[in-house]
């Protein structure tokens, strides 16, 4: 018999996703090797093989839950038909980013357990300092485009809007300890949003037809 060969990146794959769970069901304090290589149902041993040590098992989990979220907003946005509204955009971008479902607490949870773990840790604060630095800059993006679209007024401050919208997903943790429901999380990101796009003259236009 031919041996069967061992798809890395799909192993690699099931260890992130047995890291959430971790996080997700036990907290980041119980994040170890060896407690991942038990849900992950493999041995110490082998977890090793694919990241020697903590840090690299942690930092390869969030990239894939990064991976994940644009995943889930890229097809949110394509659900949006031919040339969405930047305002629907940026609704399915935040709404992605809030534990609304059971994939995005998944992932939710894994990037609060990586801030905290990137306050104690040089080389981890660079590389989650440099991927929200990523990730804001792909929202101020759509902002300055909508802007030359004339989607939104040219007095508007991309940079001040994003930071604003942003802000929008500090309700995580609100969502998260029951102080709000996630419908009061949605209400409040789609008043901002329609405010923020009011002066709209191609939607008004669009309304009046």
């Amino acid at each position: 018999m031919v041996p069967k060969q061992v798809d890395h990146q799909e192993r690699r794959e099931v260890i992130a996703r047995a890291l959430w769970r971790v996080v997700e069901q036990r907290g980041v304090a119980h994040l170890s090797l060896r407690e991942v290589a038990q849900e992950a149902g493999i041995s110490h041993g082998a977890l090793q093989h694919y990241f020697t040590s903590r840090e690299a098992m942690l930092s390869f989990a969030m990239d894939f839950a990064s991976e994940q979220t644009s995943l889930r907003v890229g097809r949110g946005v394509k659900e949006l038909g031919d040339r969405p509204h930047p305002r629907d955009v940026l609704r399915v971008v935040l709404t992605e980013m809030l534990p609304l479902h059971a994939d995005a607490r998944a992932t939710s949870r894994m990037s609060a357990a990586y801030v905290l773990e990137a306050l104690h840790d040089r080389n981890v604060h660079a590389r989650a300092r440099d991927g929200m630095i990523q990730g804001r800059a792909l929202v101020e993006q759509l902002l300055r485009q909508a802007i030359a679209d004339g989607y939104l007024s040219p007095d508007r401050d991309p940079a001040t809007e994003t930071n604003l919208l942003l802000a929008l997903t500090g309700f995580t943790p609100l969502i998260e300890l029951d102080v709000i429901e996630p419908r009061d999380a949605l209400a409040a990101i789609d008043q901002y949003l329609d405010g923020l796009f009011a002066g709209d003259f191609r939607r008004s236009s669009d309304a009046v037809r």
